[in-house]
């Protein structure tokens, strides 16, 4: 996420501490689905419909921000290192691997949200389940090998890349909730960090509006309240 400061000394190195907490988001909500959607009565389509929505919002979200590491975090590692890259380019497989798993959820999506069916649901939950066993499995790798690489080689520009290629691909109606999503495991010192590297618009316009929204629509995905 971009920094409103000035911009850092051009040896400074990326904290990319902020890229753990988004995981536990993605860990978070991958685990949700698979239970929420396995727990739908037969039928139900009105349940089911808010389930494959929320579905298709965490397809953007992930989609998205795989996309930000195969442009901006990939090739400049790749450029900078010689026996690891291995290790870059073992991520850049799991990336395939983890959208193979969405694209067979995402296929087996529709005619579970249009009938609520139990064999449609239990082929979803299958693709769902297997996706995030790849998922988790490519988060705990990046985190404990890719990240401290990234850390070493790239500078703080670079990574910023990251943050700034996801704000410009992701509709920005949706961005507020995709802070929520991660600020939801943050702790209070993460939590400040994430906020405190917002413009003072976009944090007014969080508090305000983000939060309230963010809840509402959780309550709504989780227990099906309104």
């Amino acid at each position: 996420m971009k920094t409103k400061n000035a911009a850092p000394q051009a040896d400074a190195r990326p904290d990319t501490h902020e890229m753990v907490v988004i995981h536990l988001g993605l860990r978070r909500e991958s685990r949700l689905l698979t239970e929420l959607i396995a727990a739908v009565a037969p039928g139900d389509t009105a349940r089911a419909g808010v389930l494959a929505a929320h579905f298709r919002d965490y397809l953007l979200g992930l989609t998205n921000h795989h996309h930000g590491e195969d442009d901006h975090l990939w090739p400049p590692l790749l450029a900078r290192v010689d026996i690891e890259a291995d290790l870059v380019l073992r991520m850049e497989a799991q990336h395939e691997g983890i959208a193979a798993t969405l694209a067979r959820a995402e296929a087996a999506l529709p005619g579970w949200e249009a009938t609520a069916g139990e064999a449609e649901r239990d082929l979803l939950v299958a693709a769902l389940t297997e996706h995030r066993a790849v998922l988790v499995e490519h988060l705990d790798d990046e985190e404990q090998n890719l990240l401290p690489l990234a850390e070493r080689h790239l500078s703080v520009k670079e990574w910023n890349a990251l943050g700034d290629h996801f704000m410009a691909t992701t509709p920005k109606p949706k961005l507020l909730f995709y802070l929520g999503m991660v600020l939801e495991e943050a702790d209070g010192t993460e939590r400040a960090k994430i906020l405190g590297e917002l413009p003072l618009p976009a944090r007014l316009l969080w508090y305000v509006v983000g939060s309230p929204a963010y809840n509402r629509k959780v309550r709504r995905i989780r227990n099906g309240a309104r």
